[in-house]
C-alpha cells in the first residue's frame, strides 16, 4: 500500500491536468498492477476524467455549469464565502471528489484520450490537497 498527499495550488475556477502528477505518484510507488484511488480532501473542489485533447470538452463543460448552477441564485441559502460558495458545493458533489483508475505496467490505465483533472469550482485561487492511494 502507497500513499502520498500532493498539494496543488489552482488559479480559480476551472480545470488543471494532474495526470502526469497521478502518473509519477504511482510510479513512486512500484506497484505494476493495482488500483490507483486518488480523493481531494475539498467541498468545493472535484475530480474529473475528461478528453484531454480538446479543451474545448471543458469549455463546454464550464458553459453548462454556468446555465445549470449559477453563481448568486436567490434559491441558494448558504452563502457564507461569497455567491459561488454553494455553486461550488452543488458542482463538486455533481462531478465527484474520487476516482478509482485501474494500474497496468505501473501506470494509470486510461484511455488515449483521457485525463485526470482538478476542477476548482470557487473563482478565487486555492491550495488543494489531493491524496493519492495505490494498492
Amino acid at each position: 500500500m502507497f500513499q502520498e498527499t500532493l498539494e496543488i495550488n489552482t488559479r480559480g475556477r476551472g480545470t488543471l491536468d494532474i495526470t502526469r502528477a497521478i502518473q509519477e505518484a504511482v510510479a513512486r510507488s512500484g506497484t505494476a498492477t493495482g488500483l490507483c484511488h486518488v480523493f481531494v480532501q475539498h467541498t468545493s473542489a472535484s475530480l474529473i476524467l475528461c478528453e484531454n485533447a480538446d479543451p474545448d470538452v471543458r469549455h463546454d463543460l464550464e458553459s453548462w455549469f454556468a446555465r445549470e448552477v449559477p453563481d448568486g441564485d436567490p434559491r441558494y441559502r448558504h452563502s457564507l464565502e461569497g455567491p459561488d460558495d454553494m455553486p461550488a458545493h452543488i458542482r463538486s458533489i455533481l462531478t465527484n471528489m474520487d476516482l478509482t483508475l485501474p494500474v497496468s505496467n505501473g501506470r494509470c490505465a486510461l484511455g488515449a484520450w483521457q485525463g485526470v483533472f482538478l476542477y476548482e469550482h470557487r473563482h478565487g485561487g486555492q491550495r488543494r490537497r489531493v491524496i493519492v492511494t495505490v494498492s
